[in-house]
């Protein structure tokens, strides 16, 4: 689906301003007239072919960038319940990379030609080809490599809408913006923080020793594991479904492992933790968003002065959001008072940051609300579950903002924790495929080359620019609408459940967690605020993930298997 710029009304003054420059004190003079112009049926859809200025370079320019409640206030206005209208017959469900970034067809196609022919080319100066081997075992290094690539790839097709599908459904960031910052974090996360060593058998799923004396073997199907998900995600990304790659891994190497080892081979209790998290990702995700907006509903949006609240509470849930990533998801140190401090410290420089773009972006609207008297308010007799009527005018502008940077940067977080995590679904079978080319089966531990975790990093980041936007699509737009304040209590409740689920060894997929957290979101506005259909549709994505990886695993080490008999 486009990413779409929705305006209430073609004659509102105010959003011309913010769309075309106008100054500040324009836009102040204006205000009043912004406030009370939300019919709620007066849409105007603009795709991102038309010249539309971005606003998230300008985040720390001088002057006003950006209000998100100018943008969509629309749907907040009267108590954020009104539905949007449905997306017009202009807008394709499925855009293509040049639609979707609004570039030409001819700049699309190009970059695509560079990414293949630098997979194609990079492999020949990696270390992994430059030991002074034999030709052909250089030759089946530089197609595992490929195999890895193709793996990285389509993680970062599938992959990236953890972190960034929330922040563009609700109009935080475009595709564009959150397609390059996720480019940037997410090779940055995969080569700083991603593990330097692995062992033979991933996820605990099969037992090593089944395999001793059978090199081939297991070189062949860690090779099919790698191309059964990459295949399996491949299919999800193209029709937009989030899928886990923990999930595709697994499948494919209970299916190798059970044809080509027998029932003995596979940990069955581990495969039956990720058949359990199918439930408890999903269902906990949704429990807690679903906590999370209610409370924003609650405490903030009653509030005497929404936008003093949501401004206040913003550096402290920043603040908790980054401390909390930056311990669970990578800790710098292996001593715990040392982590916990680098964490806190983390925590403080993203609660400052926030602090500092919230007052100088939004400071004189804050300066204006606190002047102004405030209105009386009912809040004592408002109970928890209420359906509370969303703020309007100014004080919509700076919820929206607040919320809106606030999503910005726990997006950053996530994406570069997630580059450190989940690039060892690819590198990790990759680097043990290697092991066993170069050195035949160990069963210890396998030490990772630096190339080879910026080479797994580059795979993602390939896999985020060219299909990364249809998964977005579908976390950001297709399951509910999403708002600033709907999207960020998505994501914190998604990012809380997973790092307190893997400190506890919980069995918690990421991707299922915010698909539920999304729909957490819409319950809380109420049941008809989800599409069945789309949730119906990633279920069963879900559901089939291992049977279908398994089936790919079994076809794919076959064919290996025969060719190898020629080969090796």
């Amino acid at each position: 689906m486009n990413s779409l710029f929705s305006l209430s009304s073609t004659r509102d003054a105010t959003l011309k301003g913010f769309l075309f420059g106008a100054s500040p004190d324009h836009i102040s003079k204006l205000r009043s007239c912004a406030s009370v112009s939300y019919p709620g049926k007066e849409f105007v859809y603009f795709k991102h072919q038309q010249s539309i200025p971005r606003s998230f370079p300008r985040l720390w320019s001088n002057g006003y960038s950006r209000s998100f409640a100018s943008l969509s206030s629309f749907a907040e206005s009267e108590g954020e319940d009104t539905h949007h209208q449905e997306i017009s017959k202009a807008v394709e469900e499925a855009p293509g990379m040049a639609q979707a970034f609004n570039i030409s067809p001819r700049t699309a196609s190009a970059i695509s030609v560079i990414i293949a022919l630098a997979a194609l080319v990079c492999p020949l100066f990696m270390t992994s080809l430059s030991q002074g081997l034999p030709l052909k075992t250089k030759i089946l290094s530089y197609a595992t490599l490929l195999f890895g690539f193709y793996m990285a790839w389509n993680i970062g097709a599938n992959d990236v809408a953890n972190a960034m599908g929330t922040s563009v459904g609700s109009g935080a960031l475009t595709i564009r913006q959150a397609v390059m910052l996720a480019a940037v974090l997410e090779f940055s996360g995969a080569f700083l923080m991603g593990t330097h060593v692995t062992s033979t058998m991933q996820k605990g799923i099969l037992l090593t020793n089944v395999f001793q004396g059978k090199d081939t073997l297991l070189f062949a199907g860690l090779l099919s594991c790698l191309a059964a998900a990459g295949t399996w995600l491949q299919v999800a990304s193209y029709f937009g479904w989030p899928v886990s790659t923990t999930h595709c891994i697994v499948g494919s190497m209970v299916g190798f492992g059970m044809v080509y080892g027998g029932p003995g081979a596979v940990f069955w209790s581990s495969l039956a933790k990720v058949t359990l998290s199918w439930v408890i990702s999903p269902v906990i995700g949704a429990m807690v968003s679903f906590i999370v907006y209610k409370c924003i509903r609650r405490f903030v949006y009653s509030a005497t002065n929404p936008g003093k609240a949501a401004a206040s509470v913003g550096p402290i849930v920043v603040f908790l959001g980054v401390a909390g990533v930056s311990f669970a998801a990578f800790p710098l140190s292996k001593s715990l008072p040392i982590a916990l401090l680098q964490a806190i410290i983390c925590g403080f420089a993203g609660a400052f940051l926030i602090y500092r773009i919230i007052r100088k972006q939004l400071g004189h609207l804050l300066n204006e609300e606190l002047e102004a008297k405030p209105e009386s308010t009912t809040s004592k007799n408002i109970g928890f579950l209420s359906n509370i009527a969303g703020p309007t005018g100014s004080q919509l502008e700076i919820v929206y903002g607040v919320f809106g940077y606030m999503q910005v940067v726990s997006a950053c977080f996530m994406s570069f924790a997630h580059g450190g995590n989940d690039v060892s679904n690819a590198i990790g079978p990759l680097a043990a495929a290697l092991s066993i080319l170069h050195n035949g089966i160990t069963g210890g531990l396998i030490l990772i080359p630096n190339d080879v975790l910026a080479w797994g990093g580059f795979g993602i980041v390939a896999g985020v620019m060219m299909w990364g936007y249809r998964v977005i699509s579908t976390i950001g737009k297709k399951i509910t609408e999403l708002t600033p304040t709907r999207g960020f209590a998505a994501e914190f409740a998604a990012a809380t459940v997973v790092l307190c689920a893997s400190k506890l060894g919980l069995p918690i997929s990421a991707t299922h967690t915010l698909v539920g957290a999304v729909m957490g979101v819409g319950f809380a506005r109420g049941l008809n605020s989800v599409r069945a259909e789309t949730v119906k549709q990633i279920v069963t994505s879900w559901v089939v993930t291992i049977p279908v990886g398994a089936f790919f695993a079994v076809v794919y080490t076959w064919i290996l298997t025969k060719v190898f008999s020629f080969i090796l």
